[in-house]
């Protein structure tokens, strides 16, 4: 239960980062270079936080793709994943809402952002890939102290050299769609981004099988 929860606080807090920044960003400024860029920084230095302190209690995945991937590997079970999986999501919703009321919003929205083409889902497998390959690369390699940095490192550079502007996170992108701000991307988007995010999880472990002696 220990575990349920840090991913469930986990994602919650994360995502109220990110929707939260979204909506301060808007409300201090018009330039969406500027607005960008405070939503990236709150997302990399609560990202990092996070991992920090929640990884030796659940492993701060905050992610189904990445318990998926440990599931893949055999360091998970499927009733782990499944967990998991649903307290990440109920996180990620819950954060949405907090974050909507912190600025006093309606609480329950749905996001009119439109993202889709190709190219976004292209930037979402890359995303995805990445973070992925950062992870386990670092875990093959025992190198455990530095993954929070290096994660908020991945996806804060990821905001701005992909045109997704790396959402990478099933859960996550579900909870932006309660939200109807700079962070938000409409319902309708949202399954394409997450069939991404999947396929671009399958591709960094592979890469990540490629790059190691893991079997």
């Amino acid at each position: 239960m220990r575990k349920l929860l840090a991913e469930y606080l986990g994602t919650a807090l994360l995502v109220a980062i990110v929707v939260g920044s979204g909506i301060m960003a808007t409300d201090l400024t018009q330039d969406v270079g500027l607005q960008l860029l405070i939503n990236t920084i709150a997302t990399v230095f609560g990202l990092a936080v996070l991992i920090l302190i929640l990884a030796p209690i659940s492993g701060a995945h905050f992610n189904p793709v990445v318990t998926l991937v440990d599931l893949i590997q055999g360091k998970s079970s499927v009733i782990q994943f499944l967990q998991y999986a649903v307290v990440q999501t109920a996180g990620a919703i819950t954060g949405a809402f907090l974050a909507n009321a912190m600025f006093g919003n309606a609480i329950i929205q749905t996001a009119t952002k439109i993202r889709s083409g190709n190219n976004l889902y292209l930037a979402e497998i890359v995303a995805t890939a990445g973070l992925i390959l950062v992870i386990n690369l670092l875990v093959s390699q025992k190198n455990l102290t530095v993954i929070p940095a290096a994660v908020a490192a991945w996806i804060g550079s990821a905001y701005f050299f992909t045109s997704s502007t790396s959402f990478a996170n099933p859960a996550v992108t579900i909870g932006r769609t309660f939200s109807d701000s700079f962070a938000g991307i409409a319902p309708e988007c949202a399954p394409k981004f997450i069939a991404a995010q999947i396929l671009g999880a399958i591709i960094g472990l592979g890469l990540v099988k490629a790059l190691t002696n893991d079997k």
